[in-house]
C-alpha cells in the first residue's frame, strides 16, 4: 500500500472522483468491492522527549491506494511501486516514538482485528486485487477499503470459474411461422404500450454465441475494451469468490465470511451502480430500473427480466420472471372466481333449501345451542347466514375446484417452459454446479475438532487434514431440531385450541347477557373476535418460527450456503405452514364433529359444550376464517412489515453511526457522501427465502381451500400487483447490491409448489365431500326426494329430539316459546325418538358417508389423471427452444473450426514469410531463427500474438 496522495496535491482529482463514486481516487480504476469496518484507535501515551506522534498520517486528506498497475502509464516503474508498498506496508502500523503499554482487553481485541486486516489485505494484493483505504484519522469511526480487480485477475479468475462470455460469432433465431407468428406479432402491437422503456438489442432475430473464457482462446471473445467487457456484476461475482478464499493465518480465518463473523469487518459488498433519482442528467441502469420498474406509478408495465438479471444476477432474475408468471396466470384463475362468486349471487333467489329455511311457515324449533340459558329457536332466523353460504356452497365451486388443480398443474408446466426460455437466452444451458466455499460456522466447527483431535506426530496431522463433520457431531443438533420443531408444532395446536376455548367460553359468557342484541348476535361477535385473535397469533408464530428455524438450521452445521438455504427452506416452510393453515383445517374438518348430540353432549372442562357449525353449514365460517388470514397476512405481513421494518433498521443504523461519530469532526467528511456511503447505510441482502416463503404460502390460501374461497384468487392478484413493485422498490432502493448468483432452476420451491398443487387436490376433494352440503344435496335430490327437486331438503336433514329426555338443569329456563315444546330438532342423521334404536345414526347416514368417501376417491382420480394428462400433453422445453440449443451447439463446433483453420493459415504464411527471408543474410537469418525455435517453444505466447494479428484482421 503507498500513498498516493500528499496533502494539497490532488484535490482536483479527488473532487472530480467523488462525484460519481464509483471509482478510485484516480478516476480510472473501477470500485467493484467495498470492505468496511468500525476502527478504534488507542491513545497511546507519548515518551518525553521523542518526536511528536501527532499525525498518524500526513493529513486528514490522505488516502491509502493499492500499487496496481492499471496498464494506463503510470509515472513510477512496477517495481518501486512495489517496494514503495512493501516498504509502507511494514512502515505504517506503528511510529516511533510510541511507548508500549500494556493492552486493555478492548484495545487488545481491536489490535487482534487490525492484525487480521492488514494481513487480509495484503493477500489479497498478493492476488492481484487493488485497494484503496481511507486514512483512519480519528479516535475511533467507519472506513472503507475499495477492491478493484485489473484484467489479468479477471481473466484468470473468469476461467477458473468457466464463466460464459459473448464470442464475436452471432447466428440467427429460428422464427415461429405460420398462425403462431401472426398471434405473436399482434400480440406485441397490442402490449406495446404496457413495454418499459429500456434499451432492447438492435436486432433481436439475431443472438451472441457465448463460451467459457478461456485466456487460450481469447481470439475468440469480442473485446472492444478491456475495462467495459466484464460488466459490473460479473467483476463482483469474481472479486467476491477471490474474498471468499482468500485465508489469513491470524485465528485460522478462512475467507470473508470469517472474518464478518468475527467482527474483523462489518460488511462486504458491490456497490450499486450510482443514486437511483437526483437531479444529474447521467441515467444508469439502477436509475434506469427505478423509472421503468421499482415505482408503484409503473404497476401496469410489463418487468425488464433481462435487465433484472444483468443488474442483479441470474438468481434474483429467476425470482422475479416466477413471480410476474404466477401473477399473470392468477388473471384467469381471478376472471374465472368472479363467474363463480356472480353464479351464487345471481342463484341464490332460486336456491330452495335456503328458501325453506327462511320461510317462517316451516316452523322447524331447534334445540337450544347451550344449556340451561339458551332458548329453543327457530331455524328461520338463521336466514341471512344461509342465503351467505349460498355465495360459496354451489354446485359451480366443484367446477371451480377442478378447474384450480388444472389451473395449477398448468402454472408449474408453463414455468418449465419459461424457465427453460430464460435459461437458453442467458446462456445457462449446461451450467455445472460450482464448488461451494464452506460457511464459517463449519469451518470453525470443524477446526475446533481438528485441535481437539490433534496428536503431536505428522502423521495424525496429515491425516486430520482430512476430516469433516460426522453424523455424530451434528448429533445433538439433530436430536434438538426433532425436538424443538415438535414442540413449535404442539405450540401452534395449542394455540388453536386456545382460540377454540375462547370461542366456546365467550359464546356461554354473552349467551348470559340480559340483553337481548347481544344475545341474538352471539355467534358473530364470537367468530369475528376469534379470527382476529387468531390471526395476531398467526402473525405473531411467523415471527418467532421464522428465527427458530434459522436458529435450528445453523445448530445442525450444515457445510455449504446452499445446503443451508435447503434445510432452513424445508423447517420454515413446515412450521409456517402448520401455523398459517391449522386453524383452517380445524374449522374445515373437526369442527362440529364432536359436538354429541342433545341430551349426550360432549363437553371441555366442566360445563362447556363443544361448538357446533352453523345451521348453514361450517363452509361459511371456513370462508371467513380463510378470508381475514389471509388478507390480514398480505396486507399486515407481506406489506407493511416490509415497508415499514427496512426502514426503521436504516434509522437504527444511521443513528447508531452518528451516536458514535459525532464527537469527531473529520475533514475529510465535509464532500459529499461516496457511493460507498450510501450503500453501507443500505439494509444487507439476507437471501430471497422470506420473499419465496409469502408467495407460496399465499399460492396455498389460492389453491388448498379455492372450493371454500373462490375470490381468493381475486385479492392474491390485486396483492401481488403490489407486491411486484414492493420487492423491487426494496431491492432498488432500500438494499445494498446482491452479489450476482448464477442459478439455472428455482431449487427446492418447485418442489414445495408441486407438493401444494398435489396436496390441494386431496383437500378440496374433503371440503366439497365433508363440509359442504354439496353430497347430501345430490343424495337428496336422486335417492330420497319424491318428485326429484330440493323441496323437503332441509326436513330431511334435521332430526328429532324428545326434550323431555333432556338432562336434568340443562333445559332452558324461562322458555319465551310461545307453544309448549314437545320436540326439537338438530342437524344431523339420526333416528327419531319413536324409533327402537332412537337416536342412532340412520341409513342416510350411512348412505351419505358412502357418497361422500366415493366422490373424495372420484374426484381425486379424476384431478389427478387430468394434471397427468396436462403434463403429458405440454412439453418442459419448448421446441424452438430446443432446435436452438442444437444449432447452437452446430454454430460453435463451425465457429472454433473456422477460427482455428484461419489461425493456422496465419501460421503457415508467417512460416512461408519467414523461410524466404532467411536466405537474405546471415544476421537476419539468426535473428529469425531464434524467433521461429522461440514460437515452437511457447505456443500459448505464439496464440496470443498470432491472435492479435487475427483480430485485426
Amino acid at each position: 500500500i503507498i500513498n498516493n496522495y500528499v496533502e494539497g496535491t490532488q484535490a482536483g482529482v479527488r473532487d472530480k472522483a467523488s462525484l460519481s463514486g464509483l471509482h478510485f481516487r484516480d478516476s480510472k480504476r473501477k470500485v467493484d468491492y467495498v470492505l468496511a469496518y468500525h476502527y478504534r484507535r488507542r491513545l497511546a501515551q507519548h515518551v518525553p522527549g521523542a518526536a511528536s506522534p501527532e499525525p498518524r498520517c500526513r493529513s486528514a486528506s490522505v488516502a491509502l491506494v493499492s500499487n496496481g498497475d492499471t496498464g494506463k502509464g503510470r509515472a513510477e516503474p512496477q517495481q518501486q511501486q512495489q517496494d514503495d508498498g512493501q516498504r509502507a506496508l511494514q512502515e505504517w502500523p506503528g511510529l516511533p516514538g510510541l511507548e508500549v503499554v500494556e493492552l486493555s482487553p478492548l484495545d487488545t481485541l481491536e489490535e487482534e482485528r487490525r492484525l487480521q486486516r492488514e494481513e487480509y489485505e495484503h493477500n489479497l494484493l498478493e492476488a492481484g486485487l487493488e485497494i484503496e483505504k481511507d486514512p483512519e484519522n480519528k479516535s475511533q469511526g467507519l472506513s472503507f477499503v475499495r477492491i478493484h480487480a485489473p484484467w489479468q485477475v479477471l481473466s484468470r479468475e473468469a476461467e477458473l470459474l468457466k464463466i460464459k462470455m459473448p464470442t464475436k460469432k452471432m447466428y440467427e433465431i429460428t422464427e415461429e411461422k405460420g398462425i403462431l407468428k401472426t398471434l405473436n406479432e399482434i400480440w406485441c402491437k397490442l402490449t406495446e404500450p404496457l413495454q418499459p422503456q429500456v434499451p432492447q438489442q438492435e436486432d433481436t432475430k439475431m443472438k451472441t454465441l457465448s463460451y467459457p473464457f478461456s485466456r487460450e482462446k481469447i481470439y475468440l471473445y469480442n473485446i472492444k475494451d478491456k475495462d467495459t467487457f466484464f460488466d459490473n456484476a460479473t467483476r463482483s461475482r469474481i472479486v467476491r469468490e477471490i474474498l471468499k478464499r482468500t485465508s489469513t493465518k491470524a485465528r485460522n480465518s478462512m475467507g470473508i465470511g470469517t472474518l464478518i463473523a468475527n467482527n474483523v469487518y462489518d460488511a462486504a459488498y458491490p456497490l450499486h451502480d450510482g443514486e437511483y433519482e437526483g437531479q444529474n442528467d447521467d441515467m444508469n441502469e439502477r436509475k434506469l430500473l427505478y423509472q421503468e420498474w421499482a415505482r408503484y406509478g409503473a404497476f401496469y408495465k410489463f418487468q425488464p427480466i433481462d435487465l433484472i438479471r444483468k443488474y442483479f444476477g441470474e438468481k434474483i432474475g429467476l425470482y422475479f420472471a416466477w413471480l410476474g408468471l404466477y401473477t399473470e396466470f392468477l388473471i384467469p384463475s381471478s376472471v374465472v372466481g368472479i363467474i363463480v362468486f356472480l353464479y351464487g349471487c345471481i342463484t341464490i333467489e332460486s336456491d330452495i333449501p335456503s328458501k325453506e329455511m327462511c320461510d317462517q311457515r316451516n316452523a322447524f324449533t331447534m334445540c337450544p345451542l347451550c344449556d340451561k340459558f339458551c332458548d329453543y329457536w327457530n331455524l328461520s332466523s338463521a336466514c341471512a347466514t344461509a342465503r351467505a353460504s349460498h355465495l360459496f356452497d354451489n354446485p359451480a365451486t366443484v367446477f371451480f375446484s377442478i378447474f384450480m388443480a388444472l389451473w395449477a398443474t398448468m402454472f408449474l408446466e408453463q414455468w418449465k417452459r419459461l424457465q427453460m426460455r430464460l435459461s437458453y437466452f442467458w446462456d445457462l444451458t449446461g451450467l455445472e454446479e460450482e464448488e461451494e466455499h464452506p460457511r464459517p460456522e463449519y469451518e470453525t466447527k470443524l477446526l475446533q475438532k481438528k485441535l481437539k483431535n490433534k496428536n503431536i506426530t505428522t502423521e495424525s496431522t496429515d491425516k486430520n487434514e482430512k476430516e469433516k463433520l460426522t453424523w455424530s457431531d451434528r448429533m445433538p443438533g439433530y436430536a434438538a431440531n426433532f425436538g424443538l420443531i415438535l414442540f413449535m408444532i404442539m405450540l401452534a395446536f395449542s394455540a388453536v385450541f386456545g382460540v377454540i376455548v375462547y370461542r366456546i367460553t365467550t359464546a356461554a359468557a354473552l349467551s348470559f347477557s340480559g340483553n337481548e342484541t347481544t344475545r341474538s348476535n352471539v355467534r358473530v361477535t364470537v367468530t369475528a373476535t376469534a379470527v382476529i385473535i387468531n390471526l395476531v397469533v398467526v402473525l405473531i408464530l411467523d415471527e418467532i418460527y421464522g428465527a427458530v428455524a434459522k436458529w435450528l438450521t445453523e445448530i445442525e452445521i450444515p457445510k455449504t450456503e446452499k445446503i443451508f438455504e435447503e434445510r432452513l427452506i424445508l423447517k420454515a416452510f413446515l412450521l409456517k405452514f402448520v401455523n398459517s393453515y391449522a386453524s383452517i383445517f380445524y374449522v374445515a374438518f373437526f369442527k362440529g364433529r364432536f359436538v354429541g348430540r342433545p341430551g349426550r353432549y360432549v363437553y371441555v372442562f366442566e360445563g362447556y359444550r363443544m361448538e357446533e357449525c352453523a345451521p348453514g353449514g361450517c363452509l361459511m365460517e371456513l370462508c371467513i376464517q380463510l378470508s381475514i388470514i389471509m388478507l390480514g397476512k398480505q396486507l399486515i405481513q407481506n406489506n407493511l412489515f416490509e415497508i415499514g421494518i427496512p426502514k426503521l433498521k436504516k434509522l437504527f443504523r444511521k443513528l447508531k453511526d452518528e451516536r458514535t461519530e459525532v464527537k469527531e469532526m473529520d475533514t475529510n467528511q465535509s464532500k459529499d457522501p461516496q457511493q460507498w456511503d450510501l450503500d453501507y447505510i443500505l439494509e444487507p441482502f439476507t437471501g430471497l427465502t422470506p420473499e419465496y416463503m409469502e408467495m407460496i404460502i399465499q399460492f396455498g390460501f389460492v389453491t388448498l381451500f379455492v372450493a371454500s374461497f373462490p375470490l381468493a384468487p381475486v385479492f392474491a392478484l390485486l396483492n401481488n400487483v403490489i407486491e411486484v413493485r414492493l420487492d423491487a422498490k426494496k431491492f432498488v432502493t432500500e438494499l445494498r447490491r446482491p452479489d450476482t448468483v448464477r442459478e439455472k432452476d428455482i431449487g427446492i420451491w418447485y418442489n414445495i409448489l408441486s407438493g401444494i398443487g398435489k396436496l390441494s387436490v386431496i383437500i378440496n376433494a374433503f371440503v366439497i365431500a365433508v363440509t359442504s352440503d354439496f353430497i347430501p344435496r345430490l343424495m337428496y335430490q336422486y335417492a330420497y326426494s319424491q318428485n326429484g327437486t330440493m323441496h323437503g331438503f332441509i326436513n330431511h336433514t334435521l332430526s328429532y329430539f324428545n326434550v323431555s329426555q333432556l338432562k336434568a338443569g340443562t333445559q332452558p329456563e324461562n322458555s319465551l316459546f310461545a307453544q309448549e315444546v314437545s320436540f326439537c330438532r338438530f342437524k344431523d342423521y339420526r333416528e327419531p325418538p319413536w324409533s327402537p334404536h332412537q337416536y342412532e345414526f340412520s341409513k342416510q347416514y350411512w348412505a351419505v358417508l358412502s357418497a361422500r368417501l366415493a366422490f373424495v376417491i372420484l374426484f381425486q382420480n379424476l384431478v389427478m389423471f387430468l394434471s397427468v394428462l396436462v403434463d403429458w400433453m405440454i412439453p418442459d422445453i419448448p421446441k424452438d427452444i430446443s432446435e436452438q440449443i442444437k444449432k447452437e451447439k452446430t454454430v460453435l463446433v463451425d465457429f472454433f473450426l473456422k477460427e482455428e483453420h484461419e489461425k493456422l493459415k496465419l501460421l503457415e504464411s508467417f512460416m512461408a514469410h519467414d523461410k524466404r527471408k532467411r536466405r537474405s543474410g546471415s544476421k537476419s537469418r539468426r535473428s529469425r531463427a531464434a524467433s521461429f525455435s522461440q514460437c515452437h517453444r511457447s505456443p500459448k505466447g505464439s496464440f496470443t500474438s498470432f491472435s492479435s494479428q487475427h483480430t485485426v484482421v
